[in-house]
């Protein structure tokens, strides 16, 4: 264990340590539907749906989930944007018995059956849209069955007629499923199944809640263990931190989605633990963001730093009335500086930075929202119940302050290990550690800060150069709404720096420019020799710059050049 400097910073409102009650992870849906039976629990495009109606339709889902032959420990998938049923779906799995396998919406079928396939899903509830997706790959998994749903399932009138023709001229297609064989209606299951409890022996410790693919940046993607330990420890955790918000009384921006952990953690549990209302949004855009937040007034806002980017970038921003927003934290990503600036002074909030991972379920270490210190560039300090060290390469012994090395954390919300992979769980833990991945160094406060990934440090020419502080420095001009720095091949230095830049609309910028900008604010060895300007950047689903995805573009492109020049 640490000294743990970090719990002299922490304000007298938050506790260093945090009792859990051993519970199953659906009792807090339990306890807010006998709590607030008649508050909103969902809101989704118009349609509000009470505490006791997500009760009550989690308990119908998992009894039709029992006659279709799950049992305890059984997988059952969820490829679902956000919107109600997800959240059903999610509880009613838990309800059952089963553990939750999220699935992005945006898989194509190869990815589909990968994880279908490693999880041994038994079931998957997915949108009618992506029902042939799904069935197609039926026969390489151990899918049984199949739940189809629509949007149109919880629309209110009239958008529910008129949701099947904006969908053929938005897709070219409406999907017709009968209620056969496999193929189930989540409508007809609504109507058919019984709201009854279903009583179940249960392990705090290891019962699974959750197996949550990563990306598979280095691999094939892992299935993350997620215990109901572990997500009820990060969403105590996320509570004590969150100590001003007031239970039953917040509304939660449910825009990060589902099916990655963050929004799962700090929207959807949290939201259910606390009796706060969450505000759906199914597909993304900015409009759509804007007007919600106008209308539906959320007082707290997760997200990413290209969400906050994308709404302060708006052109109508100064239309919409963002001031119910309390607190921020973003996640997945580094956080600019210049970008939490500026969406505090817009919205009059707080806007911090956390930090976590998959296998963390996923928060670890965060700035104070309110009352505390706050440093420059800092991902804050860990949260209760939790440690954290840098460590060297080849030790378990934390290193001294400000000494570079690798971020490792121990606490109750860390994974139990990757789903069948326990050579790979062993290569990830170090004497209790989990190593992150991430070079990082703590101040003498106990206030931790991200050098970066260990795969994304650039080495020029003996150098080792973080691409965060370029990017730091590169979101401070005006002209510049996105940025990755990432390292690529060069004959002479080994790798050399290259940014890829998204400029604001009605801004313009040249090479020389930036590099004149550059020159003024880092060292020369650091300065991007390569600059292109782009439309925009790959991300993730979570709106995470894809920086792995452009620097495979840059090795393809090389080996390309290579093959060119020796057959010339």
């Amino acid at each position: 264990m640490t000294n743990k400097p970090w719990l002299s910073q922490y304000p007298s409102e938050i506790p260093a340590v945090i009792d859990y009650a051993p519970i199953p992870l659906q009792d807090f849906l339990t306890r807010s539907a006998a709590k607030f039976p008649k508050k909103t629990a969902i809101h989704f495009l118009g349609k509000d749906i009470t505490f006791n109606e997500f009760y009550e339709s989690a308990l119908k889902f998992a009894n039709y989930l029992r006659k279709m032959g799950i049992e305890k420990g059984d997988r059952v998938a969820i490829m679902l944007p956000n919107c109600p049923q997800n959240a059903i779906a999610y509880y009613g799995i838990l309800y059952a018995g089963g553990t939750v396998v999220q699935t992005n919406p945006l898989y194509k079928e190869r990815e589909i059956s990968y994880l279908m396939s490693d999880s041994g899903a038994k079931a998957i509830i997915t949108l009618d849209l992506l029902f042939p997706r799904v069935s197609s790959i039926l026969k390489e998994t151990q899918l049984e069955n199949i739940i189809v749903t629509s949007i149109k399932d919880y629309l209110p009138f009239p958008k529910n007629v008129l949701y099947p023709f904006i969908q053929k001229k938005e897709n070219g297609i409406v999907v017709k499923v009968e209620h056969r064989g496999i193929h189930h209606l989540y409508t007809e299951i609504m109507k058919s199944a019984q709201a009854e409890t279903i009583p179940l022996d249960f392990d705090f410790e290891k019962d699974l809640a959750l197996l949550q693919y990563t990306g598979g940046t280095t691999g094939p993607p892992k299935g993350v263990m997620l215990t109901h330990k572990n997500l009820i420890a990060n969403a105590e955790m996320c509570n004590a931190w969150l100590y001003k918000s007031k239970e039953g009384e917040e509304v939660a921006m449910g825009i990060l989605p589902f099916f990655h952990v963050y929004g799962m953690t700090t929207v959807l549990i949290f939201s259910v633990m606390c009796g706060n209302k969450m505000v759906l949004i199914p597909k993304f855009d900015f409009k759509t963001a804007l007007k919600e937040i106008d209308k539906q007034k959320p007082t707290l806002f997760p997200g990413a730093p290209t969400i906050y980017i994308g709404l302060l970038n708006h052109p109508d921003v100064a239309k919409y009335d963002l001031s119910s927003i309390k607190a921020c934290l973003s996640g997945s990503a580094a956080l600019p500086v210049d970008v939490q600036e500026k969406f505090e002074k817009v919205t009059g909030g707080k806007l911090v930075e956390g930090y976590g991972l998959t296998e963390t379920s996923p928060v670890a270490i965060a700035n104070f929202v309110w009352e505390g210190q706050r440093k420059r560039g800092s991902i804050g300090v860990p949260w209760p119940n939790t440690d954290a060290a840098i460590l060297p390469p080849d030790s378990a012994e934390p290193m001294k302050p400000g000494e570079v090395g690798e971020i490792a954390i121990k606490g109750p919300q860390v994974m139990t290990g990757y789903w069948n992979r326990p050579e790979e769980t062993q290569e990830t833990f170090r004497e209790g550690w989990f190593l992150t991945g991430d070079l990082g160094y703590m101040d003498e406060d106990g206030f931790f800060y991200v050098v970066d990934r260990k795969k994304d440090m650039i080495i020029a020419s003996g150098f080792n150069i973080s691409p965060r502080e370029i990017e730091e420095v590169l979101y401070e001009n005006e002209a510049i709404q996105e940025c990755v720095v990432a390292g690529v091949p060069d004959p002479y230095r080994g790798e050399t720096v290259k940014a890829y830049i998204v400029l604001k609309e009605g801004y313009s910028l040249t090479e020389e420019e930036l590099d004149t900008y550059c020159r003024a604010n880092i060292a020369s060895f650091k300065i991007p020799r390569i600059y292109e300007f782009r439309d925009e950047l790959p991300k993730t689903a979570v709106g995470k710059i894809l920086r792995r995805a452009l620097v495979d573009e840059e090795k393809k492109k090389a080996e390309q050049n290579q093959q060119e020049q020796l057959t010339s």
